[in-house]
């Protein structure tokens, strides 16, 4: 079975339309800009965005449907960004062997 990739603009698009109703292994998704504002600790990271946005930076998982929320590289309004550092993200995948 070939391994899809979805590029999903908003990542909302993720739980409503692809995770239940598709095959689709990974979707690759934005838009959320992490509000430009927030702060990360070890692991746990907190923006006013997610109070609009369930899903809004890194990886998240369901039954084995992936979404990755890119916090991207500029801006939209506030031409900066606060504790929420531009993102380029490297995804390597391999073979599970089967």
């Amino acid at each position: 079975m070939p391994f899809k990739i979805l590029l999903s603009h908003d990542p909302s698009h993720w739980q409503a339309e692809v995770h239940k109703k598709t095959d689709i292994n990974l979707t690759l998704s934005g838009h959320t800009h992490a509000m430009q504002f927030g702060f990360r600790i070890g692991k746990y990271q907190w923006s006013p965005v997610k109070y609009l946005y369930k899903m809004w930076s890194g990886l998240y998982g369901n039954n084995g449907h992936y979404l990755y929320v890119n916090r991207g590289l500029g801006s939209l309004g506030f031409p900066g960004r606060i504790g929420m550092r531009p993102e380029i993200t490297l995804i390597t995948l391999s073979s599970s062997g089967e």
